[in-house]
């Protein structure tokens, strides 16, 4: 049996191993010339991607380097007057900034989004979400409330909210992302967990959408494939961007490969990282006081 606090910590570090895992893969949508060129400036990128409804950011979590695109994208987004909410990922759903002021104190952002500097810390996310708070721009939680995993691990309507091949696949990367250390019996659960998460934040977006602006996503990159998280829970008429913000080498090749992701923009590799090892030492039992 997992630990009772398993589901929680499970789902903290989902995205961990499976990015790790899948860094070097070639399955990703790569333009190496004009605004997409590797040196392009981040604004000259997020304008040649106009114009879009959403614009999904998949980062791996511990890449500096993600954090400081995130907020140069929300700055090209304000410079041009086309931001219209900041949906995380990293604050739970019904969690908005919408009643402050742009001369909120970052004490004052983190409380109305009930922010957890331990499981997000607020140095890699806060320049983002204060240029959006600076500009008067929203700044929402997306992701599902903690306190209603528990029923959708019981939710059989989850099972069918993506086809039989996605499912199977989302099936697949639960068990890839928790080091296949997951019991059998947890992996539908586990894969109604990310479902309704990113069915959460497919409705946040939803919800965040106006005319002629974007809403902008930062979320883990497992949540932004289009073929199994947050594009295949937005309606059809929600015209969408996804990015892969990846830390690895240069492709080998210049060529654009048609995958999951409609852009990838790299960052340096960061050092190797046994983040299963991590994940089996948080899930090892703690022995009582």
């Amino acid at each position: 049996m997992p630990p009772p606090n398993w589901p929680v910590r499970a789902s903290r570090f989902l995205l961990f191993p499976l990015l790790a895992a899948t860094a070097f893969t070639g399955c990703s949508a790569l333009s190496s010339s004009g605004a997409d060129a590797p040196d392009a400036p981040i604004a000259r990128r997020v304008a040649a991607l106009q114009p879009i409804d959403a614009l999904l950011l998949g980062e791996q979590h511990d890449a500096p380097e993600h954090h400081v695109i995130e907020r140069e994208t929300v700055e090209a987004l304000v410079a041009r007057g086309h931001l219209a909410a900041l949906a995380l990922e990293m604050a739970e759903e019904g969690r908005s900034t919408a009643q402050l002021t742009p001369t909120a104190t970052e004490a004052q952002v983190q409380a109305a989004l009930d922010w957890s500097d331990k499981a997000w810390p607020w140095a890699s996310y806060g320049p983002a979400v204060m240029v959006a708070v600076r500009a008067g721009v929203p700044v929402v939680g997306a992701n599902l409330p903690r306190v209603r995993m528990k029923d959708a691990m019981a939710d059989v309507s989850l099972d069918v909210q993506l086809n039989g091949e996605a499912y199977t696949a989302q099936q697949d990367a639960v068990r890839d992302g928790h080091c296949r250390m997951l019991p059998e019996s947890q992996i539908v659960p586990m894969t109604r967990i990310q479902v309704g998460r990113d069915r959460a934040m497919a409705q946040a977006i939803v919800k965040a959408k106006r005319p002629g602006q974007t809403v902008l996503l930062i979320a883990g990159a497992g949540h932004v494939v289009r073929t199994l998280g947050v594009p295949q829970h937005l309606p059809d008429d929600v015209k969408v961007a996804t990015v892969r913000l990846m830390a690895a080498p240069a492709a080998p090749s210049p060529e654009a490969v048609a995958g999951d992701y409609d852009r990838t923009w790299r960052t340096p590799p960061l050092p190797e990282k046994d983040y299963c090892a991590e994940f089996k030492r948080q899930a090892r039992p703690q022995p009582k006081a």
